[in-house]
């Protein structure tokens, strides 16, 4: 400890407000790389199958997926 600094505790406010962010930031991209990923497959299925719907029942499918996924991570952070 350096001179003139008050005296801090053990950090575990510092390590919690971390660990939320960090929670925070893990589920706001698992909704990314969710709708992002169905809506690849949906567009790879489009193109092989030359249709022109699947794409947007990859992004919606993807989107609830991502949706799911975010409140189970969210829900961590109330423990």
């Amino acid at each position: 400890m350096r001179r003139g600094e008050p005296e801090r505790p053990d950090g575990g406010e510092e390590r919690k407000a971390a660990r939320g962010s960090a929670v925070a930031y893990a589920a706001g991209l698992t909704i990314f790389f969710a709708v992002l990923s169905f809506m690849g497959i949906g567009w790879a299925l489009d193109r092989y199958f030359e249709t022109s719907w699947i794409m947007v029942a990859g992004i919606i499918l993807g989107a609830v997926v991502g949706f799911y996924e975010f409140i189970r991570i969210i829900s961590r952070l109330n423990r």
